[in-house]
């Protein structure tokens, strides 16, 4: 039977089996609903009589996959896409989720953003199908394909711009924002950053496993601009190192941002690119991969590979491996030009 809880219907019957099932249709559309009622009696019967597999939807999925993986440092993200999923998948049985009603889903999001934004909602669909079928609730989940994207080069700033940007910002973000120059953290772990995660006497902080992206702790060496940093920020609040009128800050690309952005005459640029900046400094100023790979906290090498660009001097040697060559073929021209100038009297 099909029943109301304010403005949703509800399903209420007792399978083949003596089970009594209740569920919400999660719509006020009643047609829709009896569809739905229809279908779970349908299922039930079938598990029942013949013994087959359940059939259980997106849904079922997505609240199976929030409960396990809660632990995700990706976790909000994660529930932040499923809840945009929700109006199109809604009530989808998991044997229907295939692969074109799928990327007709995701081409809407990738539309409406980028292809880098939907293949990471493409990503997240193709990774909870996978766990479906360790479930054991599918046999297969469908081929995927993520959408090519264009190559972006890392945006950084020089000494110049930098200083520019930090005389523009209020005084709580201008500290915010050169510390995370200083330390190359990111975003979240500035804004969250306790005093009980520094040690003044030995210039050092660190970074909980729990706050880490990668789920790692990360040591930091504080330098003298990260200390000066500190020491101004000293007395302000007991518990939070960085704060506003009291609070702890949650927000940094607000409208003070944008403003200082646009006096500094600084464009395209966000304010994880300050990480990127601190990384492509400490590349410019001969710091080796694998160490910027360590201090910055990335899961792995191949993260930093893309600022390795920004310091050849060490293929320097290797350059001029030809060099004998090139300087072989410039003498022959130079000779031939000789010999084919016209001679005067």
């Amino acid at each position: 039977m099909l029943y109301k809880r304010g403005k949703t219907w509800w399903i209420r019957f007792t399978a083949p089996n003596g089970e009594r099932i209740r569920r919400s249709a999660e719509t006020d559309d009643r047609f829709k609903a009896q569809e739905f009622h229809d279908r779970v009696k349908s299922e039930t019967w079938r598990q029942a009589k013949l013994g087959k597999r359940p059939l259980y939807t997106w849904d079922d999925a997505g609240v199976r996959w929030l409960d396990e993986k809660s632990h995700k440092a990706t976790f909000s993200d994660d529930v932040q896409r499923l809840q945009w999923f929700q109006p199109y998948f809604r009530g989808v049985l998991l044997t229907d989720m295939k692969r074109n009603p799928i990327m007709q889903v995701v081409d809407l999001k990738r539309k409406e953003a980028s292809a880098a934004t939907a293949n990471r909602y493409l990503a997240l669909i193709r990774a909870i199908l996978r766990q479906c079928v360790e479930w054991e609730w599918l046999d297969a989940s469908p081929m995927l394909r993520a959408y090519p994207e264009d190559k972006r080069r890392v945006r950084w700033l020089t000494p110049g711009e930098a200083q520019r940007l930090l005389k523009e910002l209020p005084p709580h973000l201008r500290d915010m924002a050169e510390f995370a120059l200083a330390t190359g953290l990111r975003q979240a772990n500035v804004k969250r950053l306790e005093w009980s995660q520094i040690d003044m006497h030995r210039s050092v902080a660190w970074i909980h496993p729990d706050q880490a992206k990668a789920r790692k702790a990360i040591g930091v060496n504080l330098n003298k601009s990260a200390i000066d940093v500190l020491r101004r920020r000293m007395g302000d609040h007991n518990h939070y190192v960085f704060t506003y009128k009291g609070n702890p800050i949650t927000q940094v690309s607000g409208k003070a941002w944008w403003n200082a952005l646009k006096r500094a005459n600084i464009e395209n640029f966000r304010w994880h690119d300050l990480r990127h900046t601190w990384a492509s400094w400490h590349v410019q100023s001969g710091t080796p991969l694998f160490k910027l790979q360590e201090m910055g906290g990335w899961e792995s090498l191949e993260m930093v590979l893309k600022y390795a660009h920004l310091a050849p001097e060490h293929l320097a040697a290797e350059a001029k491996n030809i060099d004998s060559l090139l300087s072989g073929i410039g003498t022959n021209l130079a000779q031939q030009e000789n010999n084919n100038e016209p001679k005067t009297t």
